[in-house]
């Protein structure tokens, strides 16, 4: 006996566990030494406090009450303990021994400890799932009820292991319940009691959170939770747990928001008649279990079986394996598959979803960027490629600007004219998207649009641009002139669709010796409609244009072709940018503004 206490094989140095800490978001997580951590004085303390690192802003080497390392490469799971002070005496050593001999499936194993003060800590078998608290709050999860009764078969398994041989658990939580890679449930944190008592006690919240798991008959005699321990208050303990597991919620989630977890253990220590439990509705039962509620109500009657107030009106772990979870996994590996498939299909459709709203918001950002840039330059950005200025020998281009805007905006507030100009292009750009058309800007009051760019359409340019022009001259002064112009994207910031050439030039001026409300054509553009012979001009004569001399020009009056494209009577075109402005409403498109015609200037014809 003596030689088996003295065997410290179970011992380990502290330069032998490596520590992970994590860099970033999406950073794969560091090694540090535990002694770099201490060293550093970086988190070892009572409750993993941050370092002055963290205050610096860069990355702090932290340790929570758990957290993962290596040891001699594999996984474990470190648990910290706030020693000043050790005696590796007889009773702390036979602790020791009884974890070591503890093997069983719903056990995570004991690997060894460091006792050199006052760097002490115990390894355990490292599960990666986290803990069933962890997994009872992960809403992406879908536990069905198959599920659900397995961990409490689980629980109930460990327990009547643990209970046969090393006794009572004294600290069962659902965070000591742990579920390794395979979702087999494992209790963790049993044993121990010598090592792991720590020497500074403090009395916060945190301590009391512990004792909502705590039978009431044992509550004065911890001094720190599972200081007291018996073989029925692991059972109350794990009625606790019941709840948690039908719920999905933390211990007494019905009074954690109206009272503190020091009065909540008050009331249970009360005596009260009937005693202070969880509370839980039958509607609530009947929300949360979904298809499976004849097993929430029967772990729910087991629970408050459980926590009864009388420890010997508690049943035992084995009488709860005997008598009321029978049949809750009859098959160990039937039972794993089914697990397995579960997480599988919950891993599929996780992927499913967030494969979506990537999706989903690639193609928000490219219906943005078609809205800034033609399609097909937007599209050799995207793929990295640079854009080359083309030329077109005939293309045609409209200018329009509204009459009085200067007198206007003296006359109105700044945010009556952002009103006015917003709801009179949008408009516009309703009615362009009837069009073979591309609008280019807008400055201000002014309205820019070219056909036979960036997609050539042929001489359909002249005829598309005056349909156009002829369903909005009812708000506007328009000119037209058809040219060879250059087209290409300037900037790399906040690039810019232009155009350049002295046809762009014309048609501003043929826009600014207009009239309102009518169209102003060049020659250019009337000898391009004649071979439709549908449209009805009327010779203006000569008008002198800026830096181009006197040119002949006409007005366009009408078209004697009927209208195919009805812009107040047919249905709307669809969205152009249905991820965008999935919604828009599509107004009757009435341009009557008669508060923006004044009296037409007089011009030398």
């Amino acid at each position: 006996m003596d030689a088996e206490l003295n065997n410290t094989s179970w011992r380990v140095r502290p330069e032998e566990v490596l520590v992970e800490v994590g860099t970033g978001l999406g950073a794969s997580p560091a090694l540090h030494s535990i002694n770099e951590v201490y060293k550093l004085s970086l988190g070892w303390s009572t409750r993993g406090s941050t370092g002055a690192a963290s205050n610096m802003g860069t990355p702090s080497l932290t340790l929570s009450s758990f957290t993962v390392g290596q040891y001699k490469g594999n996984r474990v799971a470190v648990k910290k303990i706030h020693r000043k002070k050790l005696d590796l005496n007889k009773k702390l050593l036979w602790e020791i021994k009884q974890a070591r001999n503890v093997s069983h499936e719903n056990t995570a194993r004991f690997i060894g400890a460091c006792v050199d003060c006052p760097l002490v800590f115990v390894l355990t078998e490292y599960c990666p799932k986290g803990s069933l608290k962890d997994v009872l709050a992960n809403d992406e999860l879908q536990l069905d009820w198959n599920f659900r009764t397995s961990l409490v078969h689980d629980i109930v398994q460990g327990m009547c292991y643990l209970h046969g041989g090393l006794g009572a658990h004294g600290k069962l939580r659902s965070s000591n319940c742990l579920i390794d890679g395979r979702f087999v449930l494992k209790i963790s944190d049993y044993g121990l009691n010598t090592l792991c008592t720590p020497t500074d006690l403090i009395k916060d919240d945190t301590y009391y959170y512990k004792l909502l798991w705590t039978a009431p008959e044992l509550v004065a005699g911890s001094i720190y939770p599972g200081a007291a321990a018996s073989l029925k208050g692991d059972v109350y303990s794990f009625g606790i747990i019941l709840e948690e597991i039908v719920l999905r919620a933390g211990p007494f989630h019905h009074y954690t928001n109206t009272m503190s977890n020091k009065e909540i253990v008050g009331r249970v220590c009360a005596r009260e008649s009937p005693p202070f439990r969880p509370a839980v509705g039958v509607n609530e039962v009947n929300t949360t279990a979904g298809g499976g509620g004849g097993a929430a109500v029967e772990l729910l009657e087991l629970a408050s079986r459980c926590w009864a107030e009388l420890p010997d009106d508690r049943p035992s772990f084995d009488t709860i394996n005997v008598n009321y979870i029978k049949g809750y996994r009859d098959n160990l590996m039937d039972d794993l598959l089914r697990r397995m498939e579960q997480y599988a299909n919950n891993l599929e459709s996780l992927v499913e979803e967030k494969t979506e709203q990537l999706s989903m918001e690639k193609r928000r950002s490219e219906e943005l960027l078609y809205q800034v840039l033609p399609r097909p330059v937007a599209q050799q950005l995207m793929a990295g490629e640079v854009v080359q200025p083309e030329s077109c020998e005939c293309v045609t281009v409209y200018f329009s600007d509204i009459v009085g805007f200067t007198e206007l905006c003296a006359a109105s507030t700044p945010m009556q004219v952002v009103d006015l100009l917003n709801d009179l292009y949008s408009t516009f750009d309703r009615i362009i998207g009837f069009y073979d058309v591309y609008k280019v800007e807008t400055i201000g009051d002014a309205y820019m649009v070219v056909s036979g760019l960036p997609a050539r359409n042929g001489d359909l340019h002249a005829r598309e641009i005056c349909l156009m022009a002829l369903a909005i001259v009812e708000a506007v002064r328009i000119g037209v002139h058809s040219g060879p112009v250059c087209a290409g994207v300037v900037g790399v910031k906040m690039p810019h669709y232009c155009l350049f050439g002295d046809t762009v030039n014309t048609a501003s001026r043929m826009e600014s010796t207009g009239q309102p409300l009518r169209i102003h054509l060049s020659e250019n553009t009337r000898s391009l409609l004649e071979q439709w012979g549908t449209f009805v001009v009327e010779r203006r004569g000569e008008v002198e244009l800026k830096g181009r001399g006197r040119m002949i020009t006409y007005w366009l009056l009408h078209c004697s072709e009927p209208e195919t494209r009805s812009l107040s009577q047919g249905p709307q075109p669809p969205p152009q940018y249905p991820i965008l402005f999935p919604g828009l409403p599509q107004p009757t498109l009435s341009l009557q503004v008669p508060y923006l015609v004044v009296d037409p200037p007089t011009l030398a014809a």
